[in-house]
């Protein structure tokens, strides 16, 4: 579209149906959904904030009479950019339709599945759960920056959970447009909601469906299979990666090439007794062998295990105490607020001239280092000692099992392991979960000295015994700041680099992913590709058989991002 009288006409359209204040035109306010979390931006001729499905409908079919493309976007917490555009070098014009008014959350099978319409979140979700003694099926991590239940499924996220795996669902209802330019919508929830578009649409919302109407179809409402996949320990294959096969159906793995209204997943039981271990170590084959033994002998899967290295520790300590600190006092729910803050003080900084870029940030740095230390004195005391910690959780029978090998492990082997108090565990793995963001707030403080950052999520096969990185010394000597964390029972990690002044991070970060691909390593493993990573062939035609023409987030992975693909 080129024309001024059709960007109007388009416009009037999607502000007859949202209204005047729920349809952003206006470049400041537009930047909050044109910016991405951390990575990419891009201009949109509007951002349609609707109020319900049918809204996304009627949005949907303006957008697609008047030929502009489409981004889909819920939470905006992706740390690739899959969620905003990326530059201005599109063929048509972009309207971004964000959900994030559209939260309810509907319980089905007495709470053991739910259904998220669009713009619900993980947090909304444990709240929702916690009365039936239930939890979501991602509880830590993303959770904490308020990200979306149907964002996590478009991008097979997460999979820190050791039993549950990367978000994964077969039920799902969606917009689709064909190699003709029809855009359809396809139930495939596995509920009776009626025929027209509008009619399923409203009744999904208002959750007007009995238990009747509600079928249970032979298809998975979560990855049942995972807790044996990341017990083959020596498979040549990762255990999980946003590229793989096995997990791309349907509106899980699509990345926003569909307009998903809705998924419904499994829910689990919230374990009855749980424990979190503290282990130290100065050798990361240590850390190996515990993994080994434990996935391959243990009755009980971990819940989860998260691995530090020492100076990811510091990093997370000095630069993220304020995450820490928020989430700590005043929950994981204030999180979303504080960006949001934080979004509005940048912007009113931007317009004085002598304000640095990133005011908050810099605030925030400031005030939190009034504030005394935040960690408990067992945990730092395990930072002087060791250079590797791994915070490992335990559920039920676990527990004792896990008690009794390390009292065996730790008589034989270097390193040793505490039993956490409730709160040590809250805060141990608290400080793991803002050391992502941690790394950020380093290089801004230390601009005039640091160079570009670079950030890399890798799946290493389940069999690499060598998980840890030693690079070589031509390749080390470019970079400042190593800052290693991940999870380790499923060798995903998460390595990000800040370089040394004026050195080229798109060279240095090639010639480290072909160190990757040498290994049979997989990226990226958990953030999807966004606009930071080249789809592989399998991805990207995946890709085209969901979206033909192009119009739902183009550009995705590197791919086209002209109509037809062309």
């Amino acid at each position: 579209m080129t024309g001024n009288s059709e960007q109007l006409s388009l416009i009037q359209g999607l502000k007859t149906i949202v209204g005047a204040k729920y349809l952003l035109t206006d470049t400041v306010k537009k930047q909050a959904y044109t910016k991405g979390f951390r990575f990419g931006s891009g201009e949109a001729i509007a951002v349609v904030r609707p109020e319900n499905l049918v809204e996304i409908w009627q949005a949907l079919k303006v957008c697609v009479e008047a030929d502009v493309a489409v981004i889909m976007q819920a939470a905006n917490t992706g740390l690739t950019g899959g969620s905003t555009p990326n530059g201005n070098d599109y063929d048509r014009d972009l309207v971004i339709i964000n959900t994030m008014r559209i939260n309810s959350i509907h319980l089905i099978d007495n709470a053991k599945q739910i259904v998220g319409l669009a713009g619900s979140t993980l947090f909304g979700l444990e709240d929702v759960l916690r009365p039936y003694g239930r939890e979501p099926h991602s509880v830590i991590g993303s959770s904490c920056i308020g990200a979306s239940i149907v964002g996590g499924i478009c991008n097979n996220s997460g999979g820190a959970l050791v039993q549950r795996g990367p978000a994964y669902t077969e039920l799902s209802i969606y917009a689709q447009i064909d190699a003709q330019g029809n855009l359809s919508l396809v139930n495939n929830l596995g509920i009776d909601l009626g025929d027209t578009p509008e009619e399923i649409l409203t009744n999904l919302q208002q959750k007007n469906f009995t238990e009747k109407d509600v079928g249970f179809p032979s298809k998975r409402a979560s990855d049942n299979e995972y807790h044996e996949r990341v017990r083959e320990i020596d498979e040549d294959t990762p255990s999980r990666y946003n590229n793989d096969g096995r997990r791309l159906y349907e509106s899980s793995g699509c990345a926003g090439k569909l307009a998903v209204f809705a998924v419904r997943m499994d829910t689990f039981a919230i374990p009855e007794k749980q424990q979190v271990f503290y282990v130290g170590t100065n050798d990361p084959a240590v850390l190996e062998k515990i993994r080994r033994d434990m996935l391959s002998t243990f009755k009980s899967l971990p819940v989860s295990g998260e691995y530090l290295h020492r100076d990811c520790y510091d990093a997370s300590k000095k630069y993220g105490k304020d995450s820490f600190l928020v989430i700590d006092k005043l929950g994981s729910k204030y999180m979303p607020k504080m960006f949001a803050i934080k979004r509005t003080v940048d912007r009113f900084a931007d317009k004085i001239k002598f304000l640095p870029s990133k005011f908050s940030d810099r605030i925030m740095q400031y005030m939190s280092a009034l504030w005394p230390n935040h960690l408990p004195k067992r945990m730092d005391e395990y930072r002087d000692k060791y250079q590797h910690h791994w915070i490992i959780e335990m559920s039920n029978e676990g527990v004792d099992e896990a008690k009794n090998y390390f009292d065996n492990f730790f008589a034989s082997n270097e390193g040793s392991y505490f039993e956490c108090t409730k709160e040590e565990g809250k805060k141990a793995i608290l400080h793991r979960f803002v050391a992502g963001g941690a790394i950020g707030r380093q290089q801004l403080m230390n601009s005039k000295e640091l160079g570009a950052i670079m950030t890399i999520d890798v799946a290493f096969p389940r069999n690499e015994k060598d998980w840890f990185e030693t690079l070589a010394p031509e390749l080390d000597e470019l970079i400042a700041v190593k800052l290693y964390y991940g999870h380790l029972f499923c060798h995903v990690m998460h390595q990000n680099y800040i370089l040394k002044k004026g050195v080229d991070a798109k060279a240095v970060k090639d010639k480290i992913l072909a160190t990757f691909d040498a290994r049979g390593a997989e990226y990226p493993a958990e953030h999807n590709v966004g606009h930071e990573y080249f789809a592989k062939a399998d991805l990207k035609a995946f890709y085209k058989e969901l979206d033909p023409t192009n119009s739902f987030n183009p550009g995705i992975g590197k791919t086209s991002k002209c109509k037809h693909w062309h």
